[in-house]
């Protein structure tokens, strides 16, 4: 049987599991006029998703910079 499928006897047929949610919430006014109310809800595959893909924009980053520098230095 499967790791994500669950069985509460040998009897029962085996259910999926339900993922568990990491949940958020903020909010942000600016002045009078202007609000945000965010809520979030990810998996933790989707965290390490998420930091996975800012490690690497943070990443190819560094190395335009460092390009820029140099090139900038000639």
């Amino acid at each position: 049987m499967p790791k994500d499928m669950i069985s509460d006897s040998p009897a029962d047929p085996p259910k999926q599991a339900s993922p568990e949610y990491q949940e958020g919430e903020l909010s942000l006014r600016l002045g009078k006029s202007v609000s945000l109310d965010l809520r979030l809800r990810v998996t933790s595959p989707g965290i390490l998703s998420v930091g996975a893909l800012v490690s690497s924009i943070l990443l190819s980053t560094a190395a335009l910079v460092a390009v820029a520098v140099r090139e900038g230095k000639r």
